[in-house]
């Protein structure tokens, strides 16, 4: 137990370094990652180890979100407003995309994973920014937009900024009024996933899921994740004032690249195979 609680807070460790460092979400990280560790280290079957990848990532960003959130506040980076009809959508978004997700099998689940990593890893190696064109939509729009970020937030475990900072740039708030409000939009997509991933696991049979599981959160790996990546953020971010995040940006892009192809191959073998 000892070994497998320290191989999670290695992938806490690297998850908060990179997210302090270049600013991406922790789930891309974790998640990968995390699915390797829960086959190799816990023998979790493949039938529902990005289930348990997934949520458990949601859940870590719960206590990250908030810490962050917390202190764009204090900088007057958040737009409240805009948080609170994006965040309503979110939420409504995330409990379905769960129950949407828990149906999907671990394959496509992986698949869907990896299509969404080649997207981001594009996004950074073309460094693209959408140009601001227009105003924020009614309400009734901004929950429709938001219940579309929680839905595909929850079928990866992220927190949603890689969605919804470009979304609010478009809509001509700066960028760094979009990051902060991303970050507050961040914790009821979290909270969202994290309910949805809980019910839908306690309605299998505990013998189907590990021991110290809570639904599909698996505690063990929750502890260390949360406990190594809220001490590593900061020294991520202080490290990005001194380093080329840019050209580390790009390094980083390329190694997503890698992980969604190893990813994509494990799931090509096992259909081919």
């Amino acid at each position: 137990m000892f070994t497998a609680f320290s191989v999670y807070v290695g992938v806490g460790s690297v998850a908060g370094l990179l997210a302090g460092l270049l600013g991406v979400g922790g789930g891309l990280v974790i998640v990968p990652m995390l699915s390797f560790c829960l086959v190799w280290v816990e023998g979790v079957p493949e039938s529902q180890v990005m289930h348990l990848a997934v949520a458990t990532s949601m859940a870590s960003i719960m206590f990250t979100a908030v810490s962050s959130a917390w202190s764009h506040h204090q900088r007057g980076a958040v737009v409240w407003p805009v948080a609170r009809r994006l965040g309503l959508g979110t939420l409504l978004g995330t409990l379905t995309g769960t129950c949407v997700a828990a149906r999907l099998s671990s394959g496509a689940l992986r698949v869907f994973f990896v299509v969404f990593l080649f997207y981001v890893a594009g996004q950074m190696l073309s460094d693209r920014k959408p140009k601001p064109s227009r105003a924020f939509p009614a309400w009734p729009g901004m929950v429709g937009v938001g219940a579309g970020i929680g839905a595909i937030s929850s079928l990866v475990g992220i927190g949603g900024g890689t969605l919804s900072v470009p979304f609010m740039i478009w809509c001509n708030l700066p960028v760094h009024r979009a990051i902060g409000t991303s970050a507050a939009v961040g914790f009821p997509i979290a909270l969202g996933g994290t309910l949805g991933w809980l019910y839908q696991g306690s309605r299998l049979p505990a013998t189907d899921l590990p021991r110290l599981a809570l639904g599909f959160v698996y505690l063990p790996a929750l502890a260390g994740i949360v406990l190594a990546s809220v001490l590593t953020a900061p020294f991520g971010a202080k490290l990005a004032h001194r380093l080329p995040v840019a050209r580390l940006k790009r390094v980083f892009a390329v190694l997503l690249l890698a992980t969604g192809a190893r990813m994509l191959w494990s799931v090509l073998a096992r259909w081919l195979g």
